[in-house]
């Protein structure tokens, strides 16, 4: 019998780091596909850096950052309550910081492959930018939205090294499916360590299967 605990939080904080990067990552992905600013290769950059960086470097330093032995995680828990190190939220900080770029890529790349005639011609009618944002260009990119918001889906779902480090291994608050996982393996728990894989194999295939097909139009077809 297995554990239920870390699957279900494994799936919350899928859940909420996707809707949250998912609002964080419009403007900014519009910001990047747009912009003429010489800081742009800086933002893009960093924004990147989570992709070949090793997670246990990101987890490690915002395990120094946010710790109350130091000025800044003592700030923050002094001065604004926040508790990120050994917490939910401090996992929710992390897969945010981590799945960035999962999301905001697809989204960059679709407001950047879309005829500029159809952002200027929305001015010219004489609406604002975000109406033209919401309403002419989002509409557009449907596709590259999904994309991006099941990458993010499914990266948080596997993250291991940066939860480890700023979360820990607490049961019932940042024991997530991954760390699950590593724990039976080392107490020789094969099965259970299979359970919980197979459980993550057969959701992250399955989301990754139905993107791929909505993408390629298999199911347009299917519904014709």
């Amino acid at each position: 019998m297995i554990d239920w605990a870390p699957l279900i939080l494994t799936f919350k904080l899928a859940l909420i780091t996707t809707f949250l990067l998912f609002i964080i990552s419009i403007p900014l992905a519009y910001w990047m596909a747009f912009t003429k600013s010489k800081f742009k290769p800086v933002i893009e950059t960093l924004v990147s850096m989570p992709l070949v960086l090793p997670p246990t470097v990101i987890g490690f330093y915002l395990l120094i950052a946010f710790s109350p032995a130091n000025s800044f995680g003592n700030w923050l828990n002094e001065w604004l309550g926040l508790k990120l190190v050994f917490s939910f939220e401090g996992l929710l900080f992390a897969s945010i910081l981590y799945s960035l770029p999962f999301m905001v890529h697809p989204i960059q790349s679709g407001f950047a492959n879309l005829p500029v005639s159809l952002k200027e011609m929305s001015y010219i009618l004489g609406k604002s930018r975000y109406t033209t944002i919401v309403k002419v260009l989002l509409p557009n990119i449907k596709s590259s939205l999904l994309t991006g918001i099941v990458l993010a889906f499914a990266h948080t779902i596997g993250e291991f090294g940066v939860v480890l480090m700023i979360g820990g291994n607490i049961p019932g608050k940042t024991k997530v499916a991954s760390i699950a996982i590593y724990d039976e393996v080392e107490a020789l728990n094969y099965g259970a360590a299979n359970t919980y894989s197979l459980i993550l194999f057969t959701l992250t295939f399955s989301i990754l299967l139905i993107v791929y097909l909505f993408n390629n139009g298999y199911l347009k077809q299917f519904h014709k």
